[in-house]
C-alpha cells in the first residue's frame, strides 16, 4: 500500500509491502530517483518482512523543501516515517545518498537500527565543490544536461539502452530540479566519518565492482569504519546494481538477514521473546536448572535462532504452520503455549479455525477436535 504522511511539514510518499507485524526493514532511494528503485528488492523481501520505502524531499511524489536541508535532516525523516508506521526498530538500508542517510540514522538513534544495508554509498563523496557545481546547473539549466553522464555511471549501456534503463533516465529527468539541487548540496556538506565510526551495529556494504562515483576503495573504507561490517562485490556492476543485477543484491541481502551459527543464539534469543513474550522466556530462564540448561539453549539456538528468525516467511506465516503441526501431532503443552502467542505473531482466531480444519481432513477429525478444546481453554483465559 501507499500513503502520504506529513513529515517536518512536507507531503511524503510512503509506501508499505509486506505483512504487518513482521520485522521491519527501511530503504531509502539513491539522488534522482525514487522509492521505485528498490522495486524488485521490495517484492522478495516483502514474503517476510515489513518493507517501507519513501520519497526524499523533493523527490519522486514527496513536496521539495523551501529550505537548505542535511544528511541529518533526511535521517530524522527516516525516523519520522518509522514512527508514522507504528515500527519502532527496524533494518535500515539505502543506495547512494540512502546509504548515507541509513548512516546518519543509526547515528542519531542506535537503538531502533537492527541491522545497516550500505549499498554503493560512502562516508563521505568529495569534493564538495562537484555537488555545488551539479546543483547550480540544474537550477541554472536543469536536469537534462546532467543525464548523460549520470546514466554512465549509474548502469551499463545496454541496460542504458533497455526499456527499464530508458524508464531510470525518464525519472531522473522528472525529479524536481530544487529536489536534486538541494539534495547535491546536503551531500556536498556530508562526511560521516566521525560518527559512522562510532557505530556498534551489524552492517553489509554492497558495491558495484565497477562503480565509479562510490568505488570499491570507498566501500572498503566504510567496512573498517563499521567493527564486523561485511563487504559483497557485485561483479561488472556500476553504481546501481540494485537495479541492473537486482536478483545478486536481494541475494546478498537475504543472506545478511540469515543469522549465521555464530549468530543463532542471539537471533534465537530475540525472536523468542518477541513470539512468546519477554514474560513467559523470564520465567522459563528462571526455572532453568543443570538437567535442561543445554536443552534451553538447543532450542533457542536451532529452534528460534535457525528457523523462526529466518527471513523468509513472516511471523503469522511461521505460527500459522507451527499450530497445525503441533495439533496435528497432539502436542497439547506446546500448542497452548503458541496459541497464547498468537497476540504477538499477528495470527487470528480465523486462522486458527481455518488451519484446525486442515488438521481435520490431513491428520484426523480426533486430533482436531482435541486442538479445538485447547483453544477454546486458552481463548477463556486469555479473555
Amino acid at each position: 500500500m501507499t500513503m502520504f504522511v506529513e513529515i517536518h511539514g512536507h507531503a511524503t510518499h510512503v509506501a508499505l509491502d509486506g505483512p504487518p507485524g513482521a520485522p521491519a526493514i527501511l530503504l531509502m532511494h539513491s539522488l534522482a530517483t525514487s522509492l521505485h528503485v528498490w522495486d524488485a528488492q521490495a517484492e522478495a523481501l516483502a514474503r517476510g518482512l515489513r518493507v517501507v520505502r519513501f520519497d526524499l524531499r523533493g523527490h519522486g511524489l514527496t513536496e521539495p523543501s523551501t529550505t537548505p536541508f542535511t544528511i541529518e535532516d533526511l535521517a530524522a525523516d527516516a525516523l519520522a516515517v518509522l514512527d508514522a508506521c507504528g515500527i519502532t526498530a527496524a533494518h535500515v538500508g539505502g543506495v547512494s545518498i540512502g546509504g548515507m542517510v541509513a548512516q546518519a540514522v543509526a547515528a542519531l538513534a542506535p537503538a531502533r537500527v537492527r541491522s545497516l544495508i550500505l549499498c554503493d554509498t560512502a562516508l563521505a563523496l568529495p569534493p564538495p565543490a562537484m555537488w555545488r557545481q551539479r546543483a547550480a546547473t540544474a537550477r541554472a539549466d536543469g536536469l537534462a544536461g546532467l543525464v548523460d553522464g549520470t546514466m554512465a555511471r549509474w548502469v551499463s549501456p545496454a541496460y542504458a539502452a533497455s526499456p527499464a534503463g530508458r524508464g531510470l533516465r525518464a525519472g531522473f529527468l522528472c525529479t524536481p530540479t530544487e529536489g536534486y539541487a538541494a539534495a547535491a548540496e546536503a551531500l556536498a556538506l556530508a562526511d560521516l566519518t566521525t560518527t559512522t565510526s562510532r557505530l556498534r551495529v551489524p552492517a553489509l556494504v554492497v558495491v558495484g565492482e565497477a562503480d565509479p562515483s562510490t568505488p570499491v576503495a570507498a566501500a572498503e573504507a566504510l567496512r573498517a569504519a563499521i567493527p564486523g561490517a561485511e563487504l559483497v562485490v557485485i561483479p561488472r556492476a556500476l553504481h546501481l546494481p540494485l537495479v541492473e543485477q537486482p536478483a545478486a543484491v536481494t541475494a546478498a541481502i537475504h543472506a545478511f538477514l540469515t543469522p549465521d551459527d555464530a549468530a543463532l543464539a542471539d537471533a534465537g534469543a530475540r525472536v523468542r521473546a518477541e513470539v512468546l513474550g519477554a514474560e513467559h522466556v523470564a520465567r522459563a530462564a528462571a526455572a532453568t536448572t543443570a538437567l535442561d540448561r543445554d536443552f534451553q539453549a538447543f532450542i533457542t539456538r536451532a529452534a528460534w535462532g535457525g528457523v523462526w528468525a529466518r527471513p523468509h516467511f513472516d511471523r503469522r506465516t511461521r505460527s500459522i504452520i507451527t499450530l497445525a503441526l503441533l495439533a496435528a501431532l497432539g502436542h497439547d503443552h506446546e500448542l497452548a503455549l503458541h496459541i497464547r502467542a498468537m497476540k504477538h505473531t499477528g495470527a487470528s482466531h480465523a486462522d486458527l479455525s481455518e488451519l484446525l480444519l486442515h488438521v481435520a481432513i490431513y491428520a484426523g477429525v480426533p486430533a482436531a477436535n482435541t486442538a479445538l478444546r485447547i483453544a477454546k481453554q486458552v481463548v477463556e483465559e486469555t479473555a
